[in-house]
């Protein structure tokens, strides 16, 4: 279970299924009818477009749809607890995130065993965070952004994709690591927190690299720092959060 728990907390986005699925589908005659990949967030997020991307190609692959359906609520449990109970004949997918293995901890009852209950299928993608902020934000390092929070406390709002999301979760640990007083802000989801940012009426997020490319490209949003240990191939000229909060 130990190393279950190590390769969940591996994967940034997976699809997964329940584990009785090869007793009801042969590799031959799967799939028989359309295929549903459950997200358990609004449209717009990474795991969102993940699926929208993999979802054709599957498609084309095996002759049959699979069908993406938006099932968001309670930081994706809504849609795992779908997928949980559903009938186990590997025609009801969900397509994972960190967060998943992250709600073991933060909610206490849940109706389901995520390590029970959901089987991983495929490592799909890996997909750091990046800390973004409004270009209006007169800070342009993780230095010069901790010291002018420090100087407005209370004014600086820090967007969420939702409670327990991996924006939320980062947000919460960059204030305690960097001892600065911002005013978290929950949105149902990225697709909806990226016009406020945009528009200056939130001033940071920690946004899923896939999705802060675009608006990093166009400059409209300003990227200070990466979640991950070092600095990313992607974003070469953005350094590490570690290098200055540890």
């Amino acid at each position: 279970m130990k190393v279950l728990r190590r390769r969940f907390l591996h994967l940034a986005v997976g699809a997964a299924t329940l584990p009785a699925m090869a007793r009801f589908a042969s590799a031959r005659d799967y799939p028989a009818r359309p295929v549903r990949l459950i997200v358990g967030f609004p449209p717009g997020g990474v795991t969102d477009i993940t699926a929208r991307l993999i979802g054709p190609v599957l498609s084309e692959r095996f002759s049959q749809q699979f069908v993406v359906e938006n099932r968001p609520g309670a930081s994706s449990n809504v849609a795992t607890e779908l997928v949980a109970k559903a009938h186990p004949d590997g025609y009801t997918l969900l397509i994972l995130s960190d967060v998943n293995v992250w709600n073991t901890v933060i909610y206490g009852h849940l109706s389901f065993d995520f390590f029970r209950d959901i089987v991983p299928v495929a490592s799909i993608c890996h997909d750091g965070f990046v800390m973004v902020v409004n270009p209006s934000v007169p800070a342009k390092t993780i230095s010069e952004f901790i010291a002018y929070a420090k100087a407005n406390p209370g004014k600086v709002n820090v967007a969420t994709s939702g409670s327990g999301s991996g924006s939320d979760l980062y947000g919460q640990l960059f204030k305690l690591k960097a001892a600065v007083d911002l005013t978290t802000v929950h949105y149902r989801g990225v697709g909806q927190a990226l016009p406020d940012l945009l528009a200056g009426r939130v001033q940071v997020i920690f946004l899923p690299v896939a999705t802060a490319i675009s608006p990093l490209s166009a400059g409209t949003l300003r990227a200070l720092g990466v979640t991950e240990a070092r600095r990313m191939s992607i974003l070469p000229d953005v350094p590490a959060i570690a290098e200055f909060v540890p």
